[in-house]
């Protein structure tokens, strides 16, 4: 890796790829730490793929296997192998609704990062907005993490407060966090690659905090 060169970023997705979308903008406008090379899915038909194909970025679709909520070993294998033909030197995860577990993990210590749509440590797993919206926060929002084996347990990066507002619905609620998360997430993503070209390090000690 040439610390002046920005590192390859590789994203994974499942769904519409907005969080993808706010990751590959940028790039296009502006000189990042990062370079987005390669999108996958393990869904053949997510719009994550389409998006990638829009800013004419590599992408593909690899099966998940047999299980619901993670991939299987051989699945998590082929990701890996993509990864690393492609150079990649940390990957994004953008909406994508598999538990990790050894072989990526492995392959990508440290450099595993998610967004997550609550204020961790609340709210862990799935429609974390309906959570929140359903205990009567005041404000929730968003946070970009490192992923380790558990789920939403990693190393928080940075974070975005979202007020709860009293006409909010859970919809409503959801697209005010989405849209934190399109601000937040690239910011992270930047600030963790530039911490790693700078100086080796990986900004683990590092959150940003947007209000």
């Amino acid at each position: 890796m040439n610390p002046s060169s920005p590192l390859r970023l590789g994203i994974l997705g499942s769904g519409k790829g907005s969080n993808c979308q706010s990751l590959l903008e940028p790039f296009w406008h502006q000189e990042l730490s990062y370079k987005p090379v390669l999108v996958l899915s393990d869904v053949a038909d997510a719009g994550i793929l389409k998006i990638a194909e829009a800013f004419q970025i590599p992408a593909h679709f690899i099966h998940a296997g047999v299980f619901k909520t993670r991939l299987s070993q051989e699945a998590e294998e082929a990701y890996v192998s993509l990864l690393q033909e492609a150079k990649v030197d940390f990957i994004a995860l953008a909406g994508f609704m598999r538990v990790l577990k050894g072989p990526l993990l492995r392959a990508f210590p440290g450099r595993i990062l998610n967004i997550h749509p609550s204020l961790l440590p609340k709210f862990p797993g799935l429609a974390a907005w309906q959570q929140a919206y359903d205990a009567n926060e005041m404000e929730t929002g968003c946070t970009v993490h490192l992923v380790d084996e558990g789920v939403d347990t990693g190393k928080i990066l940075g974070q975005a407060r979202v007020p709860v507002l009293s006409s909010d619905t859970s919809v409503t609620l959801h697209t005010r966090i989405q849209e934190a998360e399109h601000e937040l997430y690239p910011r992270v993503v930047n600030e963790f690659a530039r911490g790693i070209n700078r100086d080796g390090s990986d900004g683990r000690d590092k959150v940003l905090r947007i209000s």
